[in-house]
């Protein structure tokens, strides 16, 4: 992937290293729980993640770690390939009359609170629709060359595209209304709409691609085939078939490998936001 000529965004937020959270205790309450911790040898901030609320005035962290040069390097492909995507939709939103509000990514390493609750980067990258951010831990990209056998640059482009995605979701107001769905749905049905809404992000990301290549010429040999393959590597069918050995249709999430490759090479192929209506697609 050619990131020389391409614009690195501001809109990097690196929480890795930090450790904390709003806390609903006063100066006098900091105090009694630092002085609990020294009678009984406890971690403070162990006693201060139990104590934490919402609506606080003390905020505990430790300071980010020292990154080295290989997390510096990866920092800054991640802003480059978000700062694509905010020129390439900028340019889209424009075509249609409106304007693409930027979501700000989230670097962080282990675990992190969102807006949408805690999450483990166990569970992977995800955006968060009520604060407009998109959650990475960066290790998960070598757990996916690894692990799944999803290698190269441009797989791990298509990734920060896919959640970008989501994104661009939440502006054109499909996200709010799949979650006024919810409540009206079984479990199976809404994994259906589940299933709708991921392969969406996988053509949007496609979409992406297609344009950053028009206006930029991002590609290298190989790197539509990188991308191609980890969609198809993080397919509900193979994922399940890996973990537990068979797989269970009803409780796919994302779609199959085949159907994540073909949402976003339609994406890539047209470039057209009209062409990716999942939800009325009789066969996905």
């Amino acid at each position: 992937m050619r990131l020389d000529d391409l614009r690195r965004s501001g809109n990097i937020e690196d929480r890795r290293g930090m450790r904390g959270r709003p806390l609903a205790l006063g100066g006098g309450g900091l105090l009694v729980v630092l002085l609990l911790s020294w009678l009984f040898g406890a971690n403070p901030l162990a006693l201060l993640d139990q104590l934490g609320g919402s609506d606080g005035t003390s905020t505990v962290s430790v300071p980010p770690e020292n990154t080295n040069p290989e997390d510096a390097k990866m920092k800054d492909f991640v802003s480059a390939v978000l700062g694509e995507t905010e020129d390439v939709w900028h340019q889209e939103f424009a075509k249609r009359g409106a304007t693409y509000r930027e979501p700000t990514l989230v670097l962080f390493s282990g675990a992190v609170e969102s807006a949408c609750g805690n999450a483990q980067s166990a569970m992977g990258p995800f955006y968060c629709p009520g604060d407009e951010r998109v959650y990475l831990d960066m290790t998960f990209f070598r757990e996916m060359s690894e692990g799944l056998g999803a290698t190269g640059d441009f797989a791990q482009a298509y990734v920060i595209a896919h959640e970008v995605g989501h994104h661009v979701q939440k502006l054109l107001g499909i996200s709010d209304k799949v979650e006024a769905m919810r409540a009206r749905m079984s479990e199976k049905e809404f994994n259906d709409v589940s299933v709708r809404v991921e392969l969406q992000a996988d053509f949007l990301a496609g979409v992406w691609a297609r344009h950053a290549e028009e206006t930029v010429k991002i590609l290298e040999q190989g790197d539509l085939e990188e991308a191609l393959n980890a969609a198809s590597s993080i397919g509900d069918d193979r994922l399940q078939r890996r973990s537990q050995g068979y797989i269970v249709p009803d409780a796919f999430t994302h779609g199959t490998s085949e159907q994540r490759v073909r949402w976003f090479r339609r994406g890539f192929e047209t470039g057209d936001l009209s062409k990716g209506d999942t939800f009325s697609a009789k066969e996905l």
